[in-house]
């Protein structure tokens, strides 16, 4: 991506990334978010340096530490190899579930939805969502049409680069839920809604009033979505967690390490190349809600749509590799502009790219700018 020519500014914060601990095993810390980076800090009392944190993790055992930092609502994994992850109790919850759930939440009649040009016009979708997964959900129902108000508090940090890339087609309005007039807000909007799609560590909407059951009643017929770390069930199934993290928990980093370790033993282990899990999220959530649309609007029902990072990795690794994967170069940016497109933005001119979706009679486009949170009231667009 660019903006105005110039590459973004590194995603990754200053101390994220993977250490080796006291018992020869490596963690993988996330601190993109400045209470996540500063309760890291907390807990192993360092100065903020990466040296310093290197330091500081000799002196934990991998899983040890793992542990202490969930247990303070951290971001942090223990690398595994894919037989450990299998054995362990949250691989094997993973293993039992399904790739995507579509549950019944309750009663509700079949909704009349005027259909227009695009295949999603006329869907109204809040997406209080954030990073990858679940912006990429609401920005490919933005480009078949969808009308998409992105919520969120301006409490909350954002990593922009993410932000310019994922909110293309969407409206961006903040709400504090923490106010009773905030939730109030949102609650007016739900009302008029069809989907409601939240990635939210599991609980925390619901506390507010903004559960799945409690969305169903304010909006009976909504589809509500949810994304996840780890999954529905399992120990770990409450437990905060991004793509990387669940990468390093579930195999995927080792494994990438000893395919590209030739000859030899690996360093340390490798992240993928790309956040395969976020985009497979987004791709596969999109999917679920269209499923769940087209059964309210034939059988009627509101419905609630399940998406985890863990089980998208699962799913990745059950379709084997490539033989000799790892022998083509990665493309140069010169070599991908015929998947790139040029857009006006709050940002300044972006090049970034382009829907992955080619329609012959419905092509996908984006009609609103990405802009910067908050660039909107928070309304819809026009009254039903």
């Amino acid at each position: 991506m660019r903006c105005n020519g110039q590459r973004p500014a590194d995603l990754w914060e200053k101390i994220a990334g993977v250490y080796p601990c006291r018992d020869g095993r490596w963690v993988r810390v996330h601190t993109n978010f400045p209470h996540h980076r500063d309760g890291v800090l907390a807990l192993l009392g360092c100065a903020y340096e990466r040296s310093a944190v290197a330091q500081a993790l000799l002196g934990w055992d991998a899983e040890s530490f793992e542990e202490a930092a969930a247990a303070r609502g951290l971001c942090v994994a223990m690398a595994r190899s894919f037989q450990e992850w299998d054995q362990h109790p949250q691989g094997e919850a993973v293993a039992r579930g399904r790739l995507i759930t579509i549950d019944e939440l309750g009663h509700a009649p079949p909704r009349r939805i005027g259909f227009g040009a695009r295949p999603l016009e006329g869907i109204r979708v809040l997406d209080l969502t954030r990073i990858i997964a679940g912006p990429v959900c609401a920005r490919t129902l933005a480009a078949h049409g969808a009308e998409v108000l992105h919520v969120t508090s301006p409490t909350l940090p954002s990593i922009q680069p993410l932000v310019m890339d994922t909110g293309r087609g969407k409206r961006s309005c903040h709400i504090d839920l923490a106010t009773p007039a905030g939730r109030e807000r949102l609650a007016a909007l739900v009302r008029d809604a069809d989907v409601f799609v939240q990635g939210y560590r599991p609980g925390a909407l619901a506390r507010l009033g903004f559960g799945p059951e409690a969305l169903a009643r304010l909006r009976p017929g909504i589809v509500c979505v949810s994304l996840s770390a780890y999954g529905p069930s399992g120990p770990w199934a409450g437990r905060r967690g991004f793509d990387s993290l669940v990468q390093m928990a579930t195999g995927i980093n080792w494994a990438e390490a000893w395919d590209r370790a030739r000859p030899g033993t690996p360093a340390q282990p490798e992240p993928l190349p790309a956040q395969a899990l976020d985009h497979s999220a987004g791709y596969l959530m999109a999917s679920g809600i269209i499923a769940a649309l087209v059964r309210q609007i034939s059988q009627g029902q509101s419905w609630h749509v399940g998406v985890s990072l863990a089980q998208c990795g699962h799913w990745l690794r059950s379709l084997g590799r490539i033989h000799e994967g790892f022998a083509p170069a990665d493309p140069g940016y010169d070599q991908v502009a015929d998947v790139m497109e040029d857009s006006a933005s709050g940002f300044g001119t972006l090049r970034a790219v382009s829907h992955s979706a080619r329609l012959a009679r419905t092509p996908a486009f984006w009609a609103e700018p990405s802009v910067p949170l908050g660039s909107h009231p928070a309304a819809w667009r026009r009254p039903r």
